[in-house]
């Protein structure tokens, strides 16, 4: 119930107040994991293993503690809880930013949108035109909201604050040194290899959750189905498919294409039918995400008192079961040589 209470307060937080505007916790862990970086940096896996297991590793360790100090107060629990779920969301800031897009587009100021891109993604804005931005913008919507609202909560919900914790860590980690760059060819592989495990479940709930919700954006269920089950594994990522193809499809847009990053560019396969994304889109992107978050909400809350609770009944069951059969293993060893074990017969 303490952290069904906290996730329901923390995502109000964000609602009203989007990401804390100075010491931001994330950001501080951001820093954290750079001075880590410098001093165990080697351009191999090994050592970008070392590297994650010690990022990762420290805020769930600090999270369980937190859970462990607080079993038996449910009220500090709620709080903390509450307190991280509000840290690592960014659903309001998400859909801000891809409204301060949209009216910068409709207003035909692209050097204001150029400017404004580097706040949802890291593509080069430089040679980006209204459609390239406006594309930009829905897939860096349909993804984050995956990354940045329904995972959270995902996490949350299966493993309290060591979830929330733990996942926004190893997302930030994908996003600091998981790209495919010359440095981070190597170091970077297994922070982006458990971000794309953490991120498995999330990725495919968000894709089903939009095709839900489509409606709310004039969109159609049917045409987002279609267009998830055909496009969803085109993406050259296992998680990002999953998001922009139902988005691509709630929308009648076609997402995809060729990306231009700083110093490299890649070329997406070609995601939903349509025309490409243009401001008008941008909104209807938007309101998405934030239905999509309202329904990961429900599920994410009822869990620990539906799911959650049966799986720890089950494993108390399970558990004492272990421990009656030890028990009386115990004593048909401990017997006397001829002995009857009672109600065994002979």
């Amino acid at each position: 119930m303490a952290n069904a209470v906290g996730l329901l307060a923390g995502y109000a937080l964000d609602r009203l107040l989007g990401d804390p505007r100075r010491w931001h916790p994330v950001a501080g862990f951001g820093q954290a994991a750079g001075a880590l970086e410098r001093r165990l940096y080697r351009p191999d896996r090994t050592a970008g293993a070392v590297f994650t297991a010690l990022a990762v590793g420290g805020p769930v360790l600090l999270g369980a503690a937190a859970a462990a100090a607080t079993r038996r107060r449910p009220v500090t629990r709620a709080v903390l809880v509450a307190a991280g779920t509000w840290t690592v969301l960014g659903g309001r800031t998400l859909r801000h930013e891809a409204t301060v897009m949209g009216g910068a587009l409709r207003d035909g100021d692209l050097p204001a949108a150029r400017r404004r891109l580097g706040h949802l993604c890291g593509r080069d804005p430089s040679t980006l035109g209204e459609s390239g931005l406006a594309r930009a913008t829905v897939e860096s919507v349909a993804e984050n909201t995956s990354d940045a609202v329904v995972a959270p909560l995902v996490w949350g919900a299966v493993a309290g604050l060591p979830g929330l914790l733990g996942y926004r860590a190893a997302n930030t980690l994908d996003a600091m040194v998981g790209h495919r760059s010359a440095r981070y060819a190597r170091f970077g592989t297994p922070a982006a290899r458990l971000d794309d495990l953490l991120n498995l479940v999330p990725s495919r709930l968000t894709g089903l959750l939009t095709i839900a919700v489509a409606p709310v954006a004039n969109g159609d269920r049917e045409r987002a189905w279609q267009v998830w089950r055909r496009d969803r594994n085109d993406h050259p990522s296992p998680n990002a498919g999953q998001c922009e193809a139902a988005m691509a499809g709630a929308l009648g847009v076609r997402l995809g294409g060729r990306n231009v990053y700083f110093g490299r560019s890649e070329v997406r396969p070609f995601l939903g039918d349509g025309p490409r994304p243009e401001a008008r889109h941008l909104k209807r992107a938007a309101r998405i995400s934030g239905a999509v978050g309202l329904a990961a909400l429900g599920l994410a809350a009822a869990y620990p008192l539906t799911v959650g609770r049966l799986a720890a009944a089950v494993g108390r069951r399970g558990l004492s079961a272990a421990v009656s059969r030890r028990g009386l293993a115990g004593a048909v060893s401990r017997r006397r040589p001829g002995a009857v074990v009672a109600g065994s017969g002979r």
